[in-house]
């Protein structure tokens, strides 16, 4: 088989969001391409029967961006959400699996953001907050913005569209659609709200409902408030104010009674990774579930009975049942699972997963394993030689046990080394390098290891799969105790001949990249580096980026604290331009607002200013991640030209 090329990594496949049946029997989900070819992302909803493997069928044959499906209670349907009429205005489609017929359900002119088909409904009251009787053949509630009004209309038209900061700013809003009639109402319950995520009782009784005081992803999800909305009475209860980034709602009963859980940040601080908490909502008690544990929670998953819970365990990845009173590990999984999902019953599941040499696939079968593979979705990159790939365990200067990867270059074995070296740092920092195949079209360990590199990719501490006081350990020190990590690794890898000393590099994107800048400011054994996305100055992006209080725990202070020294200076990689000499190759989106292209920007003039080899480059239309197939190809190839001028003379 030909080597792998830049095109056979960004072409193709790959699946999204599975979703069962609570039959067991049926299987939808999502196929959608790794890259973009212009304005539109062509996803597709696929169905699959769990018996039949290698069986499957499209739902619809347009050309749209379709997401979300959702079984119906009765497993008859399922609901997506879907462009096919507009084209950029998802709207919610149902597709009857008897019939194979897909039809349109709404025309809601802002679109509709997500759904959830309810298990049981009733006729609503006229008096509750003057909503129209509905149907008690069947409801969806629907997440969706308020339609334009005609002066809205009269704005875009004349263009007076000013923006005041906190005035129209766009909340999605609970909705009700009536099956039989087509009627969508709004209660208005929430006030203005903006209402995050849903989730029905299992028994088809009220709603768990997740609000925040804006959809601004600075201000939004340190707002956020958990209540209850009953379909049949329209009353609504304020459960009170949740833990920030709340997410991932469940449903489990237990001797006393009904409990709500979810996954949020561990407080007090806006990064100390997330824990699972526990409302037992008889006494109103709040736990955290998970506070002592060496593994963090990614999802929380709802099913009949207890729920499941997903961690990440190291470079691995644990499935969990949680108990009244404990947690029971059912199964451990090689690299990362993600986006499970269950049967009713939670007698069976699906989920996304790979290994170290295959890509992402949907998998099912019973929690406690194993998992049998249901797609094959990259069949194109079936039977390339790979590099080898193995976990690699070892000790921080203090003592902390850490892990990470070490990928070979191809055809190569550690004892053929010293090999030139390339550090790959993970984003977040809340996040991990996973033992799965580590191939996408970011900068990645297979892309380079078929160029001839070996690839380091460390967990330092500060990420994911060690519980919270990892985790929480970098709060407000940002590339102290992490830079250290990375750099006891690549010692290690000297010293057992596979790293060459003298030709060493380092990547990175996102967080990844605020590392690589911040590496190269603090030492010259870098012969090349790339900074991709990358944060340079802390205090700039908490007052800019979108993420802005939660980027201020991460540097520990922001320009508003005083007149300084502030701490985010000293954690920031502009202060330490002065001191670079290593090459760098500076790439970023023209539209990210998570960390803005200003911080690029910034770190390209300081280079200048110091007269540092640097190479800039920006990606029109592109935000935190490229998304145009004609940019990844870029990246991909740019990057390796980039290592290969200075690590390969």
């Amino acid at each position: 088989m030909t080597g792998l090329t830049a095109d056979m990594v960004v072409d193709g496949r790959e699946p999204r969001a599975p979703v069962l049946a609570r039959n067991g029997r049926l299987l939808g989900y999502v196929l959608a391409p790794v890259s973009r070819a212009g304005d539109n992302l062509d996803t597709q909803v696929w169905l699959a029967d769990v018996d039949d493997v290698g069986v499957a069928r499209r739902v619809t044959t347009d050309t749209a961006t379709e997401s979300r499906p959702r079984w119906s209670a009765d497993s008859g349907a399922l609901f997506f959400l879907s462009d096919r009429t507009d084209r950029g205005t998802p709207q919610l489609h149902r597709f009857a699996v008897a019939e194979g017929t897909v039809t349109a359900l709404t025309t809601w002119r802002a679109g509709i953001i997500d759904h959830l088909p309810l298990a049981a409904s009733g006729h609503l009251p006229l008096a509750a907050s003057g909503l129209l009787p509905l149907a008690a053949s069947g409801l969806v509630a629907l997440l969706a913005e308020d339609e334009p009004t005609e002066e809205d209309e009269r704005r875009a038209r004349d263009r007076d569209d000013a923006i005041v900061a906190g005035e129209r700013e766009s909340r999605a809003r609970l909705r009700l659609l009536d099956l039989d009639t087509g009627t969508i109402t709004t209660p208005d319950v929430f006030g203005d709200r903006h209402v995050v995520e849903l989730r029905q009782r299992p028994d088809g009784g009220p709603l768990a409902v997740l609000t925040q005081a804006s959809a601004d992803n600075d201000h939004g999800p340190r707002s956020g408030r958990l209540h209850l909305f009953d379909i049949i009475s329209g009353a609504v209860e304020d459960l009170g104010p949740v833990a920030a980034d709340a997410r991932s709602l469940a449903w489990w009963s237990a001797e006393d009674g009904w409990h709500l859980g979810y996954l949020a940040l561990t407080p007090p601080a806006l990064h100390a990774g997330t824990a699972v908490f526990d409302l037992a909502l008889g006494s109103r008690v709040l736990r955290n579930r998970t506070a002592d544990l060496s593994m963090c929670p990614t999802e929380l998953c709802q099913t009949d009975a207890a729920a499941l819970v997903v961690f990440a365990d190291g470079l691995n990845t644990t499935v969990a049942r949680l108990g009244p009173t404990d947690l029971t590990i059912l199964s451990t999984h090689p690299g990362r699972l993600s986006d499970l999902t269950t049967t009713g019953t939670g007698g069976m599941i699906a989920a996304l997963t790979s290994g170290r040499y295959r890509p992402v696939d949907v998998h099912v079968g019973p929690p406690a394993g194993p998992l049998r593979k249901i797609t094959d979705s990259r069949p194109e990159l079936s039977g390339l030689t790979l590099g080898t790939q193995e976990p690699l365990a070892y000790q921080a200067t203090d003592g902390l046990a850490l892990d990470g990867l070490l990928v070979l270059p191809v055809g190569r074995t550690a004892s053929e080394g010293p090999f030139p070296l390339i550090t790959i740092v993970h984003g977040g920092p809340y996040d991990r390098h996973a033992d799965r195949c580590q191939l996408f079209w970011f900068p990645s360990a297979q892309w380079l290891a078929a160029a001839g590199y070996a690839v380091f990719l460390p967990n330092p501490r500060g990420g994911q799969g060690h519980g919270h006081r990892f985790a929480a350990s970098v709060a407000g020190r940002v590339g102290r105790e992490e830079w250290t990590d990375i750099q006891t690794g690549i010692d290690l890898l000297i010293s057992r001949g596979i790293a060459d000393p003298l030709r060493l590099g380092i990547a990175g994107w996102s967080h990844g990249g605020f590392m690589s800048a911040w590496a190269v400011g603090q030492t010259d054994r870098f012969r090349a580096a790339l900074v991709g996305a990358g944060v340079v100055d802390w205090g700039m992006l908490a007052a800019t980026g979108e993420n802005g209080q939660f980027e201020a725990a991460l540097g520990g202070s922001t320009g508003w604290s005083g007149v300084g020294p502030h701490r985010h200076d000293a954690v920031s990689p502009v202060s330490f331009a002065s001191h670079i000499r290593t090459p760098v190759l500076i790439l970023h989106g023209a539209e990210d607002t998570n960390v803005p292209l200003g911080q690029a920007v910034y770190l390209h003039r300081a280079l200048r200013h110091f007269d540092v080899e640097h190479e800039f480059v920006i990606y029109p239309r592109e935000g935190h991640s490229i998304r145009e197939r004609n940019h990844q190809l870029d990246v991909l190839r740019r990057t390796r030209a980039w290592f290969d001028r200075w690590l390969r003379p």
